[in-house]
């Protein structure tokens, strides 16, 4: 009785002659091997290859179980994030409220107390509204059935035409209108609709932490010295509650500080972009035309640039000079303008390619 090896090795090599990549008998034992090796790899290949791959495909595919994981963490995490925002600026007006204002109720003039009583409700004010609005409005999502309306290409995810400035989003699952970015802390997509009210949560809460920050500098440095002396010895007859206040005190200039820094940078970037007209998305893709056009000797302009007044306008929806004071300066719900489907171009710019 013939073996199982000798089975399998017959049916192999009946297989291998059916795709006339069996050598003939008498052929050395080097040229199996390669010949096996080279028919390994031809079904290997054929089972991705196809005339779109290329290595950020091949790239992308490795990655894609990372992506995957990452997104879905994102998805889940932004429930937390949210409520971190939330549970930390309560702190810190819970603290302004119960220890700051005592403090300034006692020993300020009454002009400074008016300040810092309608500037900082103001504050919170334009906090609250815009951190609520970038939370629950819909960035904007493009028709999924067929329209007129013009596209520049087609989602590969989504498999439905995308208009100009539309990007998939891996984490909420679907194309955006003019998206700049996934914000874990809004646990929300930074798109067409609630790009302002985004921005202008940036703003305010970074000049709400700046406020906090220089109006409770001297609270601080009392605070931290108290703190400090209590190490001495004797250590000074300080209360539980006096001892609460000064680590409360240190808690409220040390956050609103950190944030102040790190929301201001990002503040700043976004104000860069908006100047620009562009999106954080949009960044990236332009940079590289840039480049591109550049070796070409070509130069490449920005198909939504309005110039810089003009784009601010765009952005905060401002079509008379009143408007700066009721759409800006105060809470307002008025939707952006345009409908993040079609964008008008600068005429001397209509020959560059929409990005």
């Amino acid at each position: 009785m013939r073996s199982w090896r000798w089975s399998v090795s017959r049916i192999m090599r009946l297989f291998l002659r059916w795709f006339r990549l069996c050598p003939r008998r008498g052929h050395r034992k080097r040229s199996r091997v390669r010949d096996l090796w080279n028919y390994g790899m031809v079904v290997l290949k054929s089972l991705y290859y196809n005339v779109q791959t290329n290595s950020d495909t091949v790239l992308d595919c490795m990655f894609e179980p990372i992506y995957w994981l990452v997104d879905n963490m994102t998805r889940w995490f932004g429930v937390v994030f949210v409520c971190l925002v939330m549970a930390l600026t309560s702190s810190v007006v819970v603290i302004v409220y119960l220890c700051v204002l005592p403090i300034i109720f006692s020993s300020y003039p009454v002009y400074w107390i008016l300040w810092h009583l309608c500037y900082g409700h103001w504050n919170l004010l334009m906090v609250v509204f815009h951190y609520y609005k970038a939370t629950t409005t819909q960035p904007g999502f493009p028709p999924q059935e067929k329209t007129d309306i013009p596209t520049v290409t087609i989602c590969k995810k989504c498999i439905v035409p995308k208009p100009a400035r539309t990007h998939h989003c891996s984490i909420c699952n679907r194309c955006i209108l003019k998206m700049d970015h996934h914000c874990p802390w809004l646990n929300n997509c930074v798109g067409h609709f609630n790009h302002r009210y985004f921005f202008s949560f940036c703003l305010f809460m970074t000049m709400g932490c700046v406020y906090c920050s220089i109006s409770a500098k001297d609270m601080f440095l009392d605070a931290y010295n108290a703190i400090e002396s209590s190490y001495q010895t004797p250590p000074p007859a300080f209360t539980h509650q006096e001892r609460m206040v000064h680590k409360s005190l240190v808690y409220l200039w040390v956050l609103t500080s950190s944030v102040a820094v790190a929301l201001g940078a990002l503040t700043l970037w976004h104000a860069i972009l908006i100047t620009r007209g562009e999106t954080s998305v949009e960044r990236h893709i332009n940079r590289k035309e840039r480049r591109r056009l550049k070796l070409r000797g070509k130069l490449f302009r920005n198909p939504y640039h309005h110039g810089r007044i003009n784009n601010w306008r765009i952005f905060f929806g401002v079509e008379k000079g009143s408007d700066w004071l009721w759409r800006v300066l105060l809470p307002s719900t008025h939707p952006p303008l345009g409908d993040g489907l079609t964008w008008d171009c600068p005429a001397y710019k209509s020959s560059t390619t929409a990005i």
